[in-house]
């Protein structure tokens, strides 16, 4: 039994057919602009916003620039490559989801193997870059986030149960380690601690969007939470999750002996997100409605907080 509500209206059928001249009528800028879309650029980004201020970190001060410059080169092809591999794998439930039937393969601009040879060309080059400009464990790191993403996450947990985003998000973890280890060329503590951050802060983050994309979900019968739960479990799991992950975050405090700023920073962002996330919890208790849940207030809170909690990882040592 399914609980997605009735405030939003039905997946829209795809606006551009199948037919072999959608690709013909593409223009240069469209094919471009297509290859660009299939590397999800606002996921890059995210996962970049964790990488560097880590590096800062690491260094316990400023990194080397160029050290710093192939991290975020290899990182963003690394990243780019896990999307455009998702979104192979995907073509068939992102042409039937009102978010996605916008993407280059469900709009038929470009072929799956050309999105296929483009993942693998992209996968290769960020290991090759990762590997001779920055370490081999970095490098090794990469790669094993690529394969997480697609193989455990997109092709094994996603359509199977809904854990998929808890463990599935791993993947998008992986950056902590990648900063901390392009500096430091070994695993510590730290970046272990700032890994279960996001870890913790990826099913709220996730479930606040699938709240708002539930009927698309559920009319490809991917079993996010919010599809086979009702929205009041969901906002109970996404205030368990933001407790546990605000604990995590002051754990670094003691664990690396930050200075006075990071743990000060910690404090008040959880705080103002936790409150988020109870007020989100009680509009569920009292609605099973998208219009009186507003869930991407949370979500939009959710990049705010990761976006601050990692800046302030790396002005806390440039403070010291």
């Amino acid at each position: 039994m399914t609980y997605v509500g009735h405030s939003a209206s039905a997946a829209e059928p795809s606006t551009t057919s199948g037919e072999e001249g959608d690709t013909g009528r593409a223009t240069f800028k469209d094919v471009v602009a297509a290859y660009v879309g299939l590397t999800k650029p606002r996921v890059i980004e995210l996962l970049l916003l964790t990488t560097v201020p880590v590096m800062f970190f690491a260094a316990r001060g400023i990194p080397e620039l160029d050290k710093v410059l192939w991290t975020v080169l290899g990182g963003a092809l690394s990243a780019g490559a896990a999307s455009a591999y998702n979104c192979v794998y995907d073509r068939d439930i992102d042409e039937q989801m009102r978010r996605t039937k916008r993407r280059a393969l469900p709009r038929h601009v470009v072929t799956p193997r050309s999105a296929l040879v483009f993942a693998t060309v992209l996968a290769v080059l960020s290991t090759a870059v990762l590997w001779t400009q920055v370490n081999w464990l970095s490098a090794v790191l990469s790669v094993s986030a690529i394969a997480f993403y697609v193989f455990i996450y997109t092709m094994l947990l996603k359509r199977r149960t809904t854990q998929n985003i808890v463990w599935g998000g791993i993947a998008g973890c992986f950056p902590t380690l990648i900063g901390w280890t392009a500096v430091t060329e070994q695993l510590a503590w730290e970046p272990v601690v700032l890994f279960m951050v996001v870890f913790f802060w990826t099913p709220p983050h996730t479930w606040a969007l699938a709240l708002r994309y539930r009927e698309d979900y559920a009319n490809v019968d991917v079993p996010m939470l919010p599809v086979v739960a009702p929205a009041a479990v969901v906002g109970r799991q996404i205030v368990i999750y933001s407790w546990v992950m605000v604990a995590t975050s002051l754990l670094l405090w003691p664990v690396a002996d930050t200075g006075w700023f990071y743990p000060v920073v910690a404090v008040v962002l959880g705080a103002v997100f936790l409150v988020e996330a109870h007020r989100m919890w009680g509009r569920t208790k009292r609605s099973n409605e998208l219009v009186d849940i507003a869930p991407m207030r949370l979500f939009h809170n959710s990049n705010l907080y990761l976006s601050l909690l990692f800046v302030a990882v790396a002005i806390d040592p440039l403070l010291r």
